[in-house]
């Protein structure tokens, strides 16, 4: 990418329109499309866009570098101008994630966007097969999409198929788990933190880690905390994003 921005940088009005490159820390229960309408919407009612050198209107672009599901939270990378160009490439970093693996159920989400169902034992696994089956995961492996996820099958969204009761075959892709470390186990619950290749479902780690073991797992949280070259330790709240932009001159 050329001329590569410093992220959260930018002085004017004109800057942030023109190109910059945002840090968001996505908040719980918010879409990545949420967090972009949000900015949209602020921007449209509440900044003067001053006209490009030409003197022509400039239009207000803004876009996202990798969804994250409305219950996670952590890094969003948002693009905005000229930098809404480098999305594909800088969506294709290595990202990191920290949550909760609960043992016991599972939900056809794989997360708590669906209720818990089953009633699965969990008596025979020790901290050592946790270790080991997660293990199992790291390297290159083929990994079939929730059926809960913005996949596009067929024209339409997996996920709004799988609202209406609707049964649809997604195709598995090739995935690179780089690192999936179990950091804290206090059955039922099992903290980890992975690092992965995009379009990663660590849904579906966390169900199949629950496979593997004989028994039933769900996500229960789940925080992005690294898109490769950035970190969440240099990323601003919404809030704190809006309050800069009250402060922009043109």
């Amino acid at each position: 990418m050329s001329n590569k921005p410093i992220p959260n940088s930018f002085l004017t009005t004109s800057e942030f329109v023109s190109g910059c490159v945002l840090l968001l820390d996505k908040p719980y229960g918010w879409t990545s499309f949420d967090v972009l309408n949000k900015i949209k919407g602020y921007v449209k009612h509440n900044l003067f866009i001053p006209p490009n050198e030409q003197g022509h209107a400039q239009r207000f672009k803004i876009g996202h570098a990798g969804t994250l599901d409305p219950l996670a939270t952590g890094l969003l990378v948002v693009c905005t101008g000229k930098f809404t160009k480098s999305i594909d490439e800088l969506q294709s970093g290595v990202k990191e994630y920290t949550g909760t693996i609960r043992f016991g159920d599972t939900t056809p989400s794989f997360d708590l966007e669906t209720e818990p169902e089953g009633n699965f034992i969990i008596d025979h696994i020790g901290d050592q097969e946790i270790i080991k089956a997660a293990g199992s995961f790291v390297g290159e492996i083929m990994q079939t999409p929730p059926a809960y996820s913005a996949k596009q099958v067929n024209g339409q969204r997996a996920y709004n198929a799988a609202r209406k009761g609707v049964e649809i075959k997604i195709p598995a892709v090739m995935v690179h788990v780089l690192e999936f470390e179990i950091t804290n186990i206090a059955m039922p619950d099992v903290d980890f933190r992975i690092v992965c290749s995009k379009g990663t479902y660590i849904r579906t780690l966390a169900h199949e880690l629950g496979q593997r073991l004989d028994s039933g797992s769900h996500l229960v949280s789940l925080r992005r905390t690294a898109s490769k070259p950035f970190s969440i330790n240099d990323s601003i709240k919404l809030e704190d994003l809006t309050a800069r932009l009250m402060q922009l001159s043109a």
